[in-house]
C-alpha cells in the first residue's frame, strides 16, 4: 500500500478531523500495509476463548470500559477479554503495541489515537476490518458515516470510531457572573479579550487564583487545540502540503496567544492539566476534549462550582469551522491468530453497537459513534454533551502538517513552548518550525506520494 496523493486527500476532505499519521516520535512510516484479513475465510474459523485489549482508560473510560466487558462475556460466555493499561495516554499505548510487535504477546485490540491508526497500518501492526465486520454481521453503515471513514483508507477501514472528541470551551459561570460577563462561551477570542480583563480583576483575590484563561498543556495539545487559534486569524500550519506556519496569518495568531500571556497577562499556560487547573479555582476558562466533559462536571458538582461549556471561540478572519475533531479508534492487531481476530470482532461490535455507544457517551461525554445511538436518557442526565453533539456539525479538517507528517505534534509543541513560555520572537520561532516540517515532508512523506 503506497502512500499517494489520492490517498491523504480521501481522508483529509471528509468534513471532520482527517487524522492519520503524526503525534510525538514513535514508529516508522517506512513499509507498507498488506492486506490478509480479506483472504481469510472467515466462516470457516472459529472465535478464540481469550483476547486482549490495550487501552490508556481516556476521559476516566476505566469503568464503563469494564462495564462493557463484563456485559460482553455475559453475552457471550465462551469469549474472555482481558483489559490491558497501555499508560497514561494514546502515545504510551502507541509505544507498548508498537514495542510488542516484536514479541509474541501482542494484544489484540488497541486504542489506536487519530494521529497513531494510520501509523499502525503503515507499519503492518492492524489488518483492514470490513470483512471481519461483515462475518460478525456488523450494520457498519450505522456508524456515524464520518466518524467511522476518518478511518478509511484505499476503500478499506482500520479501525472502528469509540473515543471520539472535539475541544470545548470549558468556563466557571461563578467567576464570569462575578465579572458581569454574559453566562456563555465568547463568540470570539475579540470578544473574550474584552471580557478578560475583567474576569481577572473580579476574581484575582480568590484563594489560589492565577487567570482568566488557562492554554491546555502543551504537550499533546498545541498542535491539536492551537488549530483553532490559527484558523480563527485566517492561518494554519499547512495548506495541504504547503507549510505556512510562518504566514502572516500565523504569525499574527501565535502573537496574539503569546500577548494574552505576557503582554496582556490574563492567561497561563497548563502544566499538566488545565481542566484540573480550572476545578481547583485556579482559573476561570479553558479549552479541553469533550471526553473530559463528564469528569470535569462531576468534579466541579463535588466543590460546588459551576461550570459550562460552549463552542470554540472564532477569529478576525473566521467565526466558525474554527473546531477540529480528534480522540481515537478501536483496531484489531495484524499479528493476532485468524481466532482471536475474529473474538475481537465480535467484541468490537458489541462495544460500540448502539446502546452501548450511549452508555460509553454518558459515562465520559465522547460522542457516540453510531447514529441510531438513543442519546435521550444521556441528554438529560447531562444536556452539555448537546453542545459538543451540535458542535460536530460544524468541524473542520486537521491541517495536514499536524496530521500527516511524523514528529510534526512534538515540533509543535516545543515551537509553542517557546512561544508561549520562553517569550521567543513569534515570528523566528515559526520560521525554524517551518523548516523543520519542510524537512520531515521532504526525507518522510513526499518520496511516497504519486502524482
Amino acid at each position: 500500500m503506497n502512500i499517494n496523493r489520492k490517498g491523504f486527500l480521501t481522508l483529509g476532505g471528509l468534513g471532520i478531523g482527517a487524522t492519520a499519521l503524526a503525534a510525538c516520535g514513535g514508529p516508522s512510516t517506512s513499509g507498507a500495509a498488506t492486506d490478509t484479513a480479506s483472504s481469510t475465510d472467515w466462516s470457516k474459523v472459529t472465535p478464540a476463548s481469550e483476547i486482549s485489549f490495550l487501552s490508556s482508560h481516556p476521559g476516566s473510560s476505566q469503568p464503563i470500559e469494564q462495564k462493557l466487558i463484563a456485559d460482553f462475556q455475559t453475552a457471550n460466555p465462551g469469549i474472555k477479554v482481558n483489559l490491558i493499561s497501555g499508560g497514561a495516554n494514546y502515545e504510551e499505548v502507541a509505544q507498548k503495541f508498537q514495542t510488542a510487535q516484536t514479541g509474541n504477546d501482542t494484544p489484540d485490540i488497541v486504542l489506536a489515537s487519530d494521529v497513531w491508526w494510520f501509523r499502525f497500518a503503515l507499519a503492518d501492526s492492524i489488518i483492514p476490518i470490513d470483512d471481519l465486520l461483515k462475518a460478525v454481521n456488523d450494520k457498519t453503515d450505522d456508524f456515524n458515516p464520518t466518524l467511522y471513514n476518518d478511518y478509511k483508507y484505499n476503500d478499506q477501514h482500520w479501525a472502528v470510531p469509540n473515543n471520539r472528541s472535539t475541544p470545548l470551551f470549558y468556563y466557571n459561570k461563578d467567576h464570569f457572573k462575578a465579572a458581569g460577563v454574559p453566562d456563555r462561551a465568547p463568540k470570539t477570542w475579540d470578544e473574550f479579550a474584552e471580557w478578560a480583563p475583567k474576569i481577572q480583576q473580579a476574581n484575582a483575590s480568590k484563594p489560589g487564583f492565577l487567570h482568566a484563561y488557562q492554554y491546555p498543556a502543551l504537550a499533546g495539545y498545541a498542535g491539536w487545540t492551537l488549530q483553532n487559534v490559527l484558523w480563527g486569524f485566517g492561518g494554519a500550519w499547512s495548506k495541504d502540503w504547503d507549510i505556512t506556519p510562518d504566514s502572516d496569518e500565523s504569525v499574527k495568531a501565535m502573537q496574539w496567544v503569546q500577548d494574552s500571556i505576557v503582554k496582556n497577562s490574563w492567561a497561563g499556560v497548563s502544566s499538566k492539566d488545565a481542566v484540573g487547573d480550572m476545578t481547583a479555582g485556579a482559573v476561570s476558562s479553558t479549552v479541553s476534549s469533550t471526553g473530559d466533559l463528564v469528569g470535569t462536571l462531576k468534579a466541579a458538582k463535588e466543590k460546588g462550582m459551576n461550570i459550562g461549556v460552549g463552542f470554540l471561540p472564532g477569529g478576525p478572519v473566521n467565526a466558525s469551522l474554527v473546531c477540529p475533531t480528534g480522540g481515537a479508534g478501536l483496531a484489531i492487531a495484524k499479528k493476532s491468530s485468524p481466532e482471536r481476530q475474529l473474538a475481537a470482532a465480535k467484541f468490537l461490535s458489541f462495544y460500540t453497537d448502539a446502546q452501548n455507544t450511549a452508555q460509553f457517551s454518558e459515562a465520559t461525554g465522547y460522542m457516540p459513534s453510531r447514529t441510531s445511538a438513543d442519546m435521550s436518557a444521556v441528554l438529560a442526565k447531562t444536556p452539555q454533551i448537546q453542545v459538543a453533539l451540535d458542535q460536530l456539525k460544524v468541524t473542520k479538517s486537521q491541517d495536514y502538517a499536524r496530521v500527516f507528517l511524523p514528529g510534526a505534534d512534538q515540533e509543535m509543541a516545543k515551537a509553542a513552548a517557546k512561544i508561549m513560555n520562553e517569550k521567543a520572537d513569534v515570528k523566528s520561532t515559526l520560521t525554524d518550525l517551518k523548516t523543520t516540517l519542510q524537512g520531515i515532508y521532504e526525507k518522510d512523506v513526499k518520496p511516497k506520494l504519486k502524482s
